[in-house]
C-alpha cells in the first residue's frame, strides 16, 4: 500500500482523506465501502483465482473495481485503514448456521482502534450486516440502520448478535492474511460451501435500502424493508445489472460451477 494506492482506494468509495485516523471517519468509511464495494462471489463461478495477498486484493478491489467476499474485502479495507493510521488487527470468526458453527477461518472481520480512543469491529464483508462499525467493548445492544446489535462474551471469544440471533463467533488472537488461506480455498472450492452453491452480488444503496442479484433473480430492498424482486430474462439485462446497478463490467454471465472437489 503506498499514497497513490490509498488515494485511489478513497476515490472508489468517494471519499475524501481523512485529517486523522478517529471513529467518526472511520464509520464514514466503513458505510461507503458498504454502498461502493459490492459483496460478491463472482471469482468462483468465472474460474478467477481468490488469492489471499495484498497486492491481488488491491488489484481487485481497487483496479478493477470489483467486490469480493469476507476475506477480500475485509482484507482490503483493513489496507487501507492502515495506511490511514488505524491500528487494524484481523480477526478470525466463524459463521452461525443450522448446524452449528463452521469451519475455522469461516469469516475474517476487523479490530480497529482509533487515536480518539475507539475500540471497534469493522466488517464491510458479511453480506447484510452493521451499516456502521460496533463498539467492541460494549454488551448492551447497538442501535444501527442494519438491525439492532450486541457483541457477547463467548467462553473467551465474543459472539456477534443481530436482532437477537447469533451470526459469528469471534476470536479476539490477531491473525494475519495468510491464515486464512485454507478457508477461502474451502468456500471457492468444496461443494459444500455456500458460496459454491449460489451466486450472490449485494450492496447497500444510497437511501439505505439493498440491491441484490442472485443468479438471475433482483432483488431491491428499501430502508423500510419492503421488497420487490423480479427474474431477468437475457443475459443483455443480467450484464446491465452487474454494470449499472454494481459498477461491475463482465463479458459473460457467471454460471454456476459447484465444487472441486467431494
Amino acid at each position: 500500500m503506498n499514497p497513490t494506492r490509498t488515494d485511489a482506494y478513497l476515490r472508489r468509495l468517494g471519499a475524501e482523506r481523512p485529517a486523522r485516523p478517529t471513529t467518526e471517519a472511520l464509520r464514514d468509511l466503513h458505510l461507503r465501502h458498504l454502498r461502493a464495494v459490492p459483496f460478491e462471489n463472482l471469482s468462483i463461478h468465472l474460474g478467477e483465482p481468490v488469492v489471499l495477498d495484498e497486492q491481488a486484493l488491491l488489484d481487485k478491489v481497487v483496479e478493477a473495481r470489483r467486490g469480493g467476499f469476507c476475506y477480500e474485502l475485509n482484507g482490503a479495507f483493513g489496507l487501507l485503514l492502515a495506511s490511514l493510521g488505524y491500528e487494524v488487527q484481523l480477526l478470525a470468526g466463524r459463521v452461525h448456521g443450522d448446524e452449528g458453527l463452521g469451519i475455522p477461518y469461516d469469516h475474517l472481520a476487523l479490530r480497529v482502534r482509533t487515536v480518539d480512543g475507539g475500540d471497534l469491529i469493522a466488517d464491510v464483508g458479511f453480506g447484510a450486516h452493521s451499516h456502521l462499525p460496533l463498539d467492541f467493548g460494549e454488551r448492551g445492544d447497538q442501535a444501527d440502520p442494519g438491525g439492532t446489535f450486541r457483541v457477547v462474551e463467548a467462553g473467551g471469544d465474543l459472539d456477534v448478535l443481530r436482532n437477537g440471533k447469533p451470526q459469528y463467533r469471534l476470536e479476539t488472537r490477531p491473525r494475519t492474511l495468510p491464515d486464512f488461506r485454507a478457508g477461502a480455498w474451502w468456500h471457492s472450492t468444496s461443494p459444500e460451501a455456500h458460496f459454491t452453491q449460489s451466486l450472490v452480488c449485494s450492496r447497500i444503496t444510497e437511501d439505505g435500502g439493498r440491491i441484490t442479484l442472485s443468479g438471475r433473480t433482483l432483488t431491491t430492498t428499501d430502508a423500510e424493508g419492503r421488497k420487490e424482486v423480479r427474474e431477468l430474462g437475457t443475459d443483455e439485462e443480467v450484464l446491465a445489472v452487474y454494470r449499472d446497478g454494481f459498477g461491475i463490467g463482465l463479458s459473460e454471465v457467471p454460471t454456476l460451477r459447484g465444487g472441486q472437489f467431494g
